[in-house]
């Protein structure tokens, strides 16, 4: 008995001096995605039909419902992935968001104190932008720009929002972040594949350059994993799957064998809000590694009751201000190293 307990012992001694000697301490970091919903000002910006968004337009938004919204999405930007990393995430790109105005306004909220952004003001007859919130306690933005979108055969009605590319350090390892907002179900399916092929060109040319790049890519792409656009992006469902210059895309299998999405329509679930990663992410042998997935779905995100019961509880239903959310739910990534 003596000698087991020894042998134990000494075992035991042997594994934590290796890790001190080491120094390997696992660490998880975070990164999320969330539409935040016609995140709009209450000015209007010259050249952009904001209109519905004014306080004399048809949502009568004013300074009390916006104020309201900014202290709604600093709540769910602040809380994601709290519950597994306590500094927060450390990127989260966003879509829907008018101007830098109002991203200034967004990070000067108590919550978000932490937060800075990267923004540039795209082509979009609206108004909103995708952007990029960062912690810079945790990432170092080193390089960004946005790279305007070509419509599909002269279609400038259904035209993606630009593609938003900020590299930085994360970890102390070179990361790279590509922000999308496809177009809307309003456009028909090769549109959105057409937006898919400029997205897939950008990460060769990077890719090029870096063959063990860590890449991601996420955004509102307005289609599900297993749809065309995603498989001209060359997502893989699973990661035995992923070949060199594939793609891995973890919510295919959340949506069609967990049922999970991250927004309705006529009652049935979608998963347009993805985040997908480069191989190096996923098979990567040192330093940062993809982990895990989640869909943030907390109680206080979903509508309780009325029409849209279930759903994503949202800031308005048709004209109704419900004071709510987002009509999408957030997601996360996590990454271990």
């Amino acid at each position: 008995m003596k000698k087991i307990l020894f042998c134990s012992t000494l075992v035991l001694l042997v594994a934590l001096t290796g890790k001190a000697q080491t120094g390997t301490v696992d660490r998880l970091y975070s990164v999320a995605f969330y539409n935040l919903e016609n995140l709009f000002d209450t000015i209007h910006d010259a050249g952009k039909n904001d209109h519905e968004f004014l306080p004399d337009g048809e949502y009568q938004w004013n300074a009390r419902k916006y104020a309201s919204k900014l202290k709604n999405m600093a709540r769910v930007l602040s809380e994601l992935s709290r519950e597994r990393v306590p500094q927060g995430a450390a990127v989260i790109g966003v879509a829907e968001v008018e101007n830098s105005r109002a991203l200034t306004d967004l990070v000067q909220q108590p919550a978000l104190a932490n937060y800075r952004f990267v923004h540039y003001e795209g082509a979009d007859k609206r108004g909103i932008d995708c952007a990029l919130l960062y912690d810079p306690a945790q990432f170092t933005v080193t390089h960004s720009k946005l790279v305007p979108s070509v419509p599909y055969e002269g279609d400038t009605t259904h035209l993606t929002r630009g593609f938003l590319i900020v590299d930085g350090e994360l970890a102390g390892e070179r990361m790279c972040f590509i922000v999308n907002h496809w177009p809307s179900r309003g456009a028909e399916s090769p549109v959105r594949v057409h937006a898919a092929r400029q997205v897939k060109a950008i990460k060769d040319s990077l890719m090029r350059t870096d063959r063990k790049l860590k890449l991601v890519i996420m955004g509102d792409l307005n289609d599900d994993p297993m749809d065309e656009s995603l498989q001209t992006l060359g997502a893989r469902k699973y990661p035995k799957q992923v070949k060199k210059g594939d793609l891995y895309n973890p919510w295919w299998e959340t949506l069609e064998d967990k049922g999970t999405g991250t927004l309705t329509y006529r009652g049935k679930w979608n998963l347009f809000d993805q985040i997908v990663i480069s191989r190096p992410l996923l098979k990567a042998r040192k330093g940062l590694r993809y982990d895990h997935n989640e869909v943030f779905d907390r109680p206080y995100l979903i509508q309780q009751s009325g029409n849209y019961k279930g759903s994503p509880f949202r800031t308005y239903g048709g004209r109704e201000w419900l004071d709510g959310y987002s009509d999408h739910l957030p997601t996360i990534i996590y990454l271990r190293k």
